[in-house]
């Protein structure tokens, strides 16, 4: 397992990307890691094989799923870590859905992560406690893994305009209706995603919107 081990780092963050490469290389014996500050990067890093990836949800060039759905089609044997400070009750089934083998919290202690790199060298995949629990209680309770399915259509638009900076003015110029009506909207749309902030409602387009 620890033989010749190449790994890649990918973080727009090298603070961090430097910190998981000295914890890694303090418990694996032959590794080499490769780091990368955007998906571009990442990409021409690929073209040469690697065992494992640590990536980032928020990346430059790659935000959303649809970078973890592309690595996937191009390298389905490479192993992909997420590895980020949001809620993995709340994002990790979406992005293990579109193809990543687990789903690291960065405030994650040394121990655990390298547990998680063992684990998923060793079988594929790593599947925290955390998200053990959201996987029961996804099943239990039915609900959409992306809370995006909550949303009408129209809500959806909404919520797209109001993530891209728009105000109530622009939007109710734009879509034809009344100003109270985006409101209402707006309020519909944080009540059904449980948010009360556009900085919150932005987070989630990020995530889910493909």
């Amino acid at each position: 397992m620890n033989q010749d081990l190449k790994i890649v780092l990918v973080d727009d963050h090298s603070v961090v990307r430097h910190g998981v490469s000295v914890l890694l290389k303090k418990a694996f014996e032959k590794v080499t890691i490769s780091h990368a500050d955007n998906f571009e990067a990442l990409l021409i890093i690929l073209k040469e094989k690697q065992d494992l990836i640590f990536l980032d949800i928020n990346l430059p060039g790659g935000n959303s799923t649809k970078m973890v759905e592309k690595i996937r089609l191009d390298y389905p044997d490479l192993l992909i870590m997420m590895f980020s400070a949001y809620d993995e009750s709340r994002y990790a089934l979406r992005y293990i859905h579109a193809g990543a083998n687990g789903f690291l919290n960065k405030y994650s202690k040394d121990e655990e992560i390298i547990k998680a790199v063992q684990l998923l060298l060793e079988n594929g995949k790593y599947i925290s406690d955390v998200v053990k629990e959201a996987i029961l209680q996804n099943a239990l309770s039915k609900n959409p893994i992306n809370p995006l399915e909550k949303l009408s259509d129209r809500e959806i638009e909404v919520a797209e305009l109001l993530g891209n900076g728009e105000g109530n003015l622009e939007i109710s110029n734009k879509l034809n209706i009344q100003m109270s009506t985006v409101s209402t909207f707006k309020t519909r749309i944080f009540d059904k995603l449980g948010i009360t902030n556009i900085v919150r409602l932005v987070e989630i387009l990020n995530i889910y919107k493909n």
